[in-house]
């Protein structure tokens, strides 16, 4: 499967010109051969945690854009929105959403809010993992900050091919979201795509960095500071292959 990471910029609270800028990066995206486009994580808002509306209904318009894209373009498309529960808490959940080209729709909410940035006032933490089959390819779903949690990856590995991670990661930082991300291949021996943010917001910078990593920790595809779109082909049988000839996962305890 080809799979593509669009690192691009948010326009800060406005999801119909995230929308309008999107649109071409992923029709571009699947006229190059990709099956699965990933965006970043709050791809249509930023964290725009001051905008009273940022919180969405599940299933609301920026959910409905990933999947207008996924059935124009027959391809899978993946981003996180604002998205808020039933039960009247007003926080939203960080919403990993993943569109088919059939309508159908899978939802991964991110665990782990960003306690340090005060993520975790604004949006509340989901519970539970997501891993969905594509083409044969096992696809282990998460959102930014879990990156830092390897314990989850682990307990996910047996069951992984490629762990798909869009972020808003800040540059500060950055040698860190690129060290996680190798690691957690390497580790795991499975492929990673992470797809972060470029520009700024909110008084951060962001500087991509995306990088999609083989199950050696090898680079198949890396992004710099700019607006670009990452392409690369992965294959689970590269995984099954590198698992069995290591065997690094049959000795943890």
């Amino acid at each position: 499967m080809r799979i593509a990471a669009v690192q691009h910029d948010i326009v800060w609270g406005d999801r119909d010109a995230n929308f309008e800028r999107l649109a071409p990066r992923i029709s571009g995206a699947a006229a190059s051969g990709a099956r699965l486009v990933l965006c970043t994580e709050t791809y249509s808002t930023g964290f725009a945690v001051d905008d009273p509306d940022l919180g969405e209904p599940e299933g609301g318009p920026s959910s409905q854009f990933l999947i207008a894209q996924a059935r124009e373009h027959d391809v899978w498309v993946g981003g996180s929105c604002p998205e808020r529960g039933d039960d009247g808490d007003p926080r939203p959940y960080n919403s990993f959403v993943l569109a088919g080209p059939d309508g159908t729709v899978h939802r991964y909410r991110k665990i782990h809010p960003f306690g340090y940035g005060g993520e975790h006032k604004h949006f509340r933490a989901g519970d539970g993992f997501r891993t969905v089959t594509i083409d044969d390819l096992r696809i282990s779903l998460f959102v930014c900050y879990d990156l830092r949690f390897a314990d989850e990856f682990w307990q996910l590995a047996h069951d992984t091919d490629v762990y798909l991670v869009p972020a808003n990661w800040p540059e500060p930082r950055r040698t860190h979201w690129m060290s996680l991300l190798q690691a957690r291949a390497i580790e795991n021996l499975a492929y990673v795509v992470g797809c972060n943010r470029v520009g700024s917001g909110g008084g951060l910078v962001y500087s991509g960095d995306s990088r999609i990593v083989d199950p050696l920790g090898e680079m198949l595809a890396t992004g710099a500071m700019g607006e670009t779109v990452l392409l690369a082909d992965v294959d689970p049988a590269q995984v099954t292959a590198a698992r069995e000839r290591f065997g690094f996962l049959n000795d943890r305890r």
